[in-house]
């Protein structure tokens, strides 16, 4: 059996880490606009307080990170932060 480890220090470090996961993931099922503002806000409020702010969302941006709230932002909000390329 595999086990995983962490090799980056923001990741051991991260406020999030043994939250629930309910709080910066979208459910597997639908939901309403007021459900999803209140899990992201609840989400936020834990990236607020955290140390690895910084370096969770440097990371989610470098791997262009699809899903979720990393370094305090929604997938829109760091997506509005990527440079627009233009062929």
């Amino acid at each position: 059996m595999a086990t995983s480890t962490i090799h980056d220090t923001w990741q051991r470090d991260a406020e999030c880490r043994g939250a629930a996961r309910q709080y910066f993931f979208p459910p597997a099922s639908s939901e309403r606009r007021e459900q999803r503002e209140q899990r992201e806000q609840l989400a936020k409020a834990v990236c607020a307080r955290c140390p690895a702010r910084e370096p969770c969302l440097e990371y989610a941006l470098a791997t262009n990170e699809a899903h979720g709230i990393w370094g305090g932002l929604t997938e829109i909000e760091r997506k509005q932060l990527r440079p627009h390329v233009t062929c």
